[in-house]
């Protein structure tokens, strides 16, 4: 089976970045900006809690969808650029918002991974409804999500788009002693602490960069996400990931990935595992001038040109191919 990567540099990883100095700068270096930053548990005991607002967008467009799904504590509003680059392109296209997402702590944390993915499959399937093609794309955990889809429905989704997903934490902004983290959450411990992302946040574009930090620190989570993770939902996330890397060979569906070189989380060992363990075409694609959130970040155009020719490209072979009444042709 042939395999394209797609390399648009070879620039070397960044230096870490911090304020501080002496023990200082080894201390966040070591484990993070802010150590065990407090009780993973906020909100829970909370008796009354105001709604989780519905920040999911939908574009209309033709008879190919589009399901874009966001990463684990993010929200829709980190998809919707390459939404309505994707609907200018022609797609019709649905932005989801997982469960528990968008809101408290607490709401968060009265979800799992189960129920994460619940809401992947009912947003599929409305838009299967009425549309005949359907393609999914995700951003961190949700590529993840998006892989578990194409493991489920390996004869009805047509393809997917894995952008910068999220296999291990192992970027250049991640703690030294992060590959202790699985430990961690496999304790009691782990239940009763969040981890705070390090800077710069997943985000290279300076201005972008402080517009989210302002939201998530005011508390919008609705708008840019949690500023941290609870050791709970992180240990809901390994469980995922465990599954769906057991899933991977068996997935035959063509499959786009797009990870930035400089990720600052996940590094682009992540991309390659994808490119080796999955099961059917691959097309990767390195970015040059972004972070983790290639989404919105620098070169989020890249990632909405690469999409849609991705996406185009997939539908005008499957058609042509069943005119023809032959077997789909690999792309790649």
């Amino acid at each position: 089976m042939e395999r394209t990567k797609t390399v648009t540099s070879a620039d070397k990883m960044p230096s870490f970045q911090t304020s501080g100095r002496g023990w200082r700068a080894w201390v966040s270096r070591w484990v993070g900006s802010q150590v065990w930053s407090g009780p993973g548990t906020a909100g829970l005991e909370q008796s009354v809690e105001t709604a989780i607002p519905d920040v999911s967008f939908y574009y209309p467009g033709s008879t190919a969808a589009v399901l874009l799904i966001h990463g684990l504590t993010g929200t829709p509003t980190e998809m919707r650029h390459v939404g309505k680059g994707l609907a200018a392109a022609g797609f019709a296209v649905y932005g989801l918002q997982l469960a528990g997402h968008c809101g408290s702590e607490g709401a968060l944390l009265r979800t799992r991974w189960p129920d994460w993915y619940a809401s992947v499959e009912v947003a599929y399937q409305r838009l299967a409804q009425s549309h005949a093609a359907v393609f999914a794309a995700g951003l961190s955990m949700g590529a993840v999500l998006a892989l578990h889809l194409a493991a489920q429905r390996p004869s009805q989704l047509r393809g997917i788009a894995c952008f910068s997903t999220t296999l291990w934490y192992d970027g250049w902004a991640i703690p030294r002693l992060g590959f202790l983290l699985p430990l961690v959450l496999a304790t009691p411990l782990g239940d009763r602490y969040r981890f705070i992302e390090n800077f710069p946040y997943g985000i290279k574009d300076e201005r972008l960069r402080r517009w989210v930090l302002d939201s998530m620190t005011s508390g919008n989570s609705a708008a840019a996400g949690h500023l941290g993770t609870c050791g709970r939902s992180m240990r809901e996330l390994q469980q995922l990931i465990r599954l769906v890397k057991r899933e991977l060979p068996r997935i035959t569906l063509p499959t786009l990935v797009i990870h930035a070189q400089e990720d600052d989380m996940t590094s682009p060992s992540n991309a390659d595992y994808l490119e080796q363990h999955l099961g059917g075409p691959v097309r990767k694609v390195l970015l040059d001038d972004c972070y983790h959130i290639i989404t919105v970040d620098r070169q989020r155009q890249e990632v909405i040109r690469e999409s849609a020719h991705f996406f185009h490209a997939l539908l005008a072979a499957q058609e042509g191919a069943v005119e023809r009444g032959q077997r789909v042709p690999a792309l790649f």
